[in-house]
């Protein structure tokens, strides 16, 4: 496949979506880390020799459980700062870019423009800012983790404005949300949408939006599916957390989504996430992923957000543990949410790619309100 920023012809038809199963979900992995340190730059993960990935179990739409674990605290892969850790923060005060951090504000890539057209065989990308995406996929327009705020709660207003305006958007046939996190599920934007928009959502957090009227919410667990207009819409397992009170720590899931038309093309939308094992086990269930979006800012200081924030380096070692064909960065160039200087991500994952010895034109590296369009 290339790319363009004109509409691609249609598409031949490639295998259909794996057949549904009944079986349990996978069980989440292990603890990866004993407690927040220092964090070593890993290698690409190389899985050994395993059998065949079983097939996502599918769910139906609007399926909503009210039986789930009061926790979701087993799924974590390090254990969460505790009070030396937080004292440390309070101590150090690295929640901030120092001042020579933020001159490249201006610089900052933010380049809106009209969105390309898209039928049933296009598979297009806008990014919108921070992890919020405007997907054309199997004749659907999909936003993940949708935040058109000017201002999130805790944070600095945004360093650039949203890349696509809201009265620009087509309808919006669904959205996908990775976690509950301020940064990912904004109650203002969400606000905007008709009730009977479908949502796809990770498990425990179907309430939120239920008490918001939301009349089409599917909540799905870590390798459970649902199907809307033959796009399928895979929950898969992330190295994050979730928290939006000081009462509901870990109380609803995280994770990232794979979607997949009717001819088998796939994105892999990774929302917020550490570097571990789980993206080489995604590439394995998910083969052929056409393009993944990975996060690659917020991450420093390392000890403090390490576990949970891929750096640039690591955004490509997922890359290539995913399999993907192509990487698009997001999670950056929008709120300021720790302390490397604004620009920095972007030199980083650039010089990241090249040292792997990646095709150029593989590294997606759009501005804020940019696209682009694959086609067979």
């Amino acid at each position: 496949m290339t790319e363009r920023t004109a509409p691609p012809a249609r598409a031949s038809q490639a295998p259909p979506h794996p057949a549904p199963v009944t079986s349990p979900a996978s069980a989440p992995g292990p603890v990866e880390s004993p407690a927040p340190g220092p964090v070593a730059s890993p290698a690409p993960v190389t899985p050994p020799a395993s059998p065949p990935a079983p097939a996502p179990v599918l769910q139906p739409l609007g399926r909503l459980r009210h039986d789930w674990p009061r926790t979701f605290a087993d799924r974590l892969t390090a254990p969460l700062p505790g009070v030396r850790a937080l004292a440390r923060l309070a101590r150090e005060g690295a929640v901030r870019p120092r001042a020579e951090g933020l001159r490249d504000i201006p610089l900052l890539p933010f380049e809106p423009g009209s969105l390309p057209p898209a039928g049933p065989g296009t598979l297009a990308v806008t990014w919108a800012g921070h992890a919020s995406w405007v997907l054309r996929v199997g004749g659907l327009t999909v936003l993940t983790d949708p935040v058109w705020s000017r201002r999130i709660f805790g944070t600095p207003a945004r360093l650039t404005p949203v890349g696509v305006r809201w009265e620009d958007l087509p309808p919006v046939d669904a959205v996908v949300i990775s976690h509950n996190h301020f940064d990912h599920l904004d109650g203002p934007t969400l606000k905007r949408l008709p009730r009977h928009t479908p949502v796809f959502v990770p498990a425990g957090l179907g309430r939120w939006f239920t008490r918001r009227r939301f009349s089409r919410v599917t909540e799905l667990d870590w390798w459970e599916a649902a199907e809307l207009d033959g796009v399928r819409f895979d929950f898969v397992p992330a190295h994050h957390w979730s928290k939006r009170t000081l009462l509901d720590t870990c109380r609803s899931l995280w994770g990232g989504w794979v979607l997949t038309d009717r001819t088998g093309r796939r994105i892999h939308f990774a929302g917020d996430t550490g570097y571990g094992h789980w993206f080489a086990e995604i590439g394995r269930r998910y083969p052929g992923i056409d393009l993944a979006l990975l996060p690659i800012g917020a991450y420093d200081p390392r000890w403090w957000l390490g576990d949970v924030h891929t750096d640039p380096e690591e955004a490509v070692r997922a890359h290539q543990d995913l399999g993907a064909r192509r990487m698009a960065p997001m999670h950056w160039a929008t709120f300021v949410l720790s302390s490397e200087p604004v620009l920095e991500p972007l030199t980083r994952v650039r010089a990241a790619w090249e040292k792997a010895g990646l095709p150029r034109e593989d590294l997606w590296d759009l501005p804020v309100g940019g696209s682009r369009v694959l086609v067979p």
